[in-house]
């Protein structure tokens, strides 16, 4: 390892670890899952504690079958980065044998440290790859897609966050795919509203950025650069400047949050027209993460649905497994996305 403004470097991309530092194939140091490794917190702190025992509903299958494989080959031969992977998603396979995929645009290296995300963590200094667009395109065709998501990475680190380039990679998909539909899960471009349109005037047809938690949360849990307030200004200006493009969020529940925090988020986003939310149970990734608070219930989601719909939203996702993209081809269906929200609950939860 050689050593950068006194913090150790490992050389290797594949050899660095969770919460060191490494050097990327780009010329840039970022860290391994985001956020950097650290000492045992004292007892008072967010991440102190032993892990909670994991219920028996949050059993995800090992990723595996032949359409897993034909996607990842996909993937790795267009040089896309997924939030499949980068997110340790637990629906990886079963999205990816299904021939689905979310493409994580713009890197896979963010310039923000949530402390719930495992994606890795730098400064790119202004790199993009120019052939993505065409790659993201060629990608859509060679799946048969007629519904991706695409999201990305923040990049601070641009002028305009990337969103010049975001909307190349929708006109590039729409151009070669022009039945596809296009959700873009999009950073909060700092909350520069002209940055936003860009994006939203790009051909897409939903456009999502996440609130991710509570407002009384939403330091502990994002990086200090985002903010609350922030993603619902976007959210709103989104819908104003086209309110034919279905506007979408998503929250993780088990941070902490209290159900009367839930139920005002949902009043906050329901006030700026949010038409798609997603409920999902937050998962340390690893352990330098925020750890989980608790576990929510199959029944405790079937019930926010429900208090959601009664709200006014077109659909709402919810189940320990959803994330924000999870079969958002289905989000319009008005069934859960065809989930099983009658699983039983286990005892003692």
């Amino acid at each position: 390892m050689s050593d950068l403004k006194h913090i150790a470097v490992v050389q290797e991309p594949g050899r660095a670890r969770s919460g060191e530092k490494y050097l990327t194939p780009q010329g840039f140091t970022a860290i391994r899952d985001g956020v950097k490794a650290h000492a045992p917190r004292h007892s008072g702190s967010p991440e102190a504690g032993a892990a909670l025992p994991k219920p028996a509903w949050l059993r995800a299958r090992a990723p595996a079958g032949a359409g897993f494989e034909t996607v990842r080959g996909i993937v790795r031969e267009h040089r896309l980065a997924t939030v499949c992977e980068e997110a340790k998603c637990p629906n990886i396979g079963e999205c990816w044998n299904a021939g689905t995929a979310t493409i994580m645009l713009m890197g896979a290296v963010c310039t923000r440290a949530c402390r719930f995300c495992s994606v890795d963590t730098g400064n790119p200094r202004g790199w993009l790859d120019p052939g993505e667009p065409a790659n993201a395109a060629r990608t859509v065709e060679l799946m048969k897609l007629r519904y991706v998501v695409l999201t990305s990475v923040n990049r601070d680190d641009l002028p305009d966050g990337g969103a010049a380039h975001y909307a190349a990679c929708v006109r590039a998909i729409r151009e070669r795919n022009p039945h596809t539909a296009v959700e873009a899960l999009t950073p909060d471009f700092q909350g520069v509203l002209r940055d936003v349109e860009t994006v939203v005037d790009s051909g897409l047809q939903v456009f999502a950025q996440n609130v991710e938690t509570v407002r009384r949360l939403t330091h502990p849990v994002r990086d200090r650069r985002a903010g609350y307030e922030q993603t619902l200004q976007v959210l709103a200006h989104a819908k104003r400047h086209n309110p034919a493009v279905l506007t979408k969020t998503s929250l993780m529940l088990g941070l902490g949050e209290t159900t009367d925090e839930v139920l005002q988020t949902m009043d906050d986003l329901r006030a700026i027209g949010v038409d798609l939310l997603t409920l999902g149970q937050y998962l340390r990734p690893t352990v330098h993460h925020l750890p989980v608070q608790r576990f929510v219930a199959p029944a405790q989601f079937a019930q926010l649905r429900a208090q959601a719909l009664e709200r006014g939203f077109v659909e709402c996702v919810a189940g320990p497994f959803v994330r924000s993209s999870y079969r958002a081809e289905q989000a319009l269906n008005r069934n859960n996305a065809g989930l099983d929200t009658a699983t039983p609950v286990a005892p003692g939860t």
